[in-house]
């Protein structure tokens, strides 16, 4: 999934929606959401058990600054929330994604988990081999405060083999030359009826493209996966500001919902002039859907709930990382999110040390939850010990 923009970049230009402009639900706001959530009563849950209704948010401030450091060195015994671990799920997810690794030591390491894998192992088992085999390093910010976590998710769409007055955006293969193929406007006018891998809605399309890659159902009950093939070079350019300048949404009321829905009711050159205001255009290939979830940059397939996107500037594929995200305030949220995941995965926003998007799944419960992730993060790298 290299290249999607992600979950909480989208909206980041929009204005009048502070900290509540990530409230979007479904696939049907795919990507367009900033979000945070808000917490309930310790113990935390892992990120990865599907969570329970929204709780209400607790008072006091953020656990951060009075959490006992956890130094370079230390076992992964020592993380915060460690004991709550499900240390069997979490060594699932590390041998199917360790194989990433470069490291001559991590791809030791997993070699080593990928043998134990071959036989019955326990919980225990599980915890053992993670407290005996690394030690942990934290990550910090520049200036020592929380960093960010976010989330993606694989969105799903309906689409056709040929187009009809409701799906009349085509999907397009990318050309020979894609950064001269001008901006979206030219793309789109330019475009043949037999050139298109599909046709889709087209504010659905309008999503896709900011996602980067998404699942396609076709009327004859056939699916594919519509996978990022490049882009025309072209910035991309947040819709939500100039559509409240415009009038067109309300400045308090530029959410996902608010702008899909908007599209979906103007559909044809009304919509199109909207769209166009972002430049950025992204071509897709067609891949088979196989049921699973799609691989990330590293080119291993994501783990929902226990994969991130990291910046490749200050992490390397295959680590293995504990995240510990809490605080978010966001409406709609539903828990904080703690526990071992494995770096298989960038994107355009993810950027610096203290810094991840949890892949959350597949699909619209994905998706709703995705929508209201902005949580305050720390991060520990657990480094093999060679």
């Amino acid at each position: 999934m290299t290249a999607p923009i992600s979950v909480a970049q989208t909206l980041a230009s929009q204005p009048g929606s502070g900290l509540s402009r990530k409230t979007l639900a479904a696939a049907a706001v795919a990507c367009m959401s900033l979000a945070a959530c808000v917490t309930r009563p310790a113990p935390l849950p892992t990120p990865f058990p599907a969570p329970g209704p929204a709780q209400p948010p607790r008072s006091g401030p953020s656990p951060f600054p009075d959490a006992p450091p956890t130094p370079v060195g230390a076992s992964p015994a020592a993380l915060p929330g460690w004991s709550e671990e499900d240390h069997l799920a979490a060594f699932q997810a590390y041998v199917a994604g360790c194989g990433a690794a470069r490291d001559p030591a991590a791809r030791s390491t997993c070699g080593q988990a990928r043998t134990m894998a071959g036989r019955r192992i326990s919980p225990s088992d599980a915890r053992r081999f993670f407290e005996e085999r690394f030690f942990v390093s934290p990550a910090e910010t520049n200036d020592g405060r929380p960093g960010l976590l976010t989330s993606y998710f694989a969105p799903e769409y309906a689409a056709r083999r040929r187009p009809d007055a409701e799906f009349d955006a085509p999907v397009l293969a990318a050309p020979a030359s894609p950064r001269s193929a001008g901006d979206r406007s030219v793309i789109e006018s330019a475009a043949r009826p037999g050139e298109a891998l599909a046709w889709m809605r087209a504010e659905d399309l309008f999503f896709l493209q900011i996602q980067g890659s998404g699942y396609l159902t076709f009327e004859d009950g056939g699916k594919a996966r519509a996978a990022y093939a490049a882009d025309n070079g072209k910035p991309f350019v947040g819709i939500a500001r100039p559509m409240a300048e415009r009038g067109l949404l309300p400045a308090n009321g530029t959410s996902g919902d608010a702008i899909r829905g908007w599209l979906a009711q103007h559909r044809g050159a009304e919509a199109r002039a909207v769209m166009a205001l972002n430049p950025r255009y992204i071509f897709f290939r067609l891949d088979p859907d196989n049921g699973g979830n799609p691989a990330g940059a590293a080119g291993v397939p994501l783990t929902a709930r226990r994969a991130i996107a990291v910046d490749p500037a200050h992490w390397s594929y295959g680590d293995l990382v504990w995240v510990n995200a809490d605080g978010g305030n966001l409406r709609g949220a539903s828990a904080s999110y703690r526990g071992l995941v494995v770096a298989l995965d960038t994107g355009s926003a993810i950027k610096g040390p203290v810094r991840a998007d949890l892949y959350m799944g597949r699909g619209a419960a994905a998706g709703a939850e995705a929508g209201t992730v902005r949580h305050p993060l720390r991060m520990w790298r657990l480094v093999p010990r060679g």
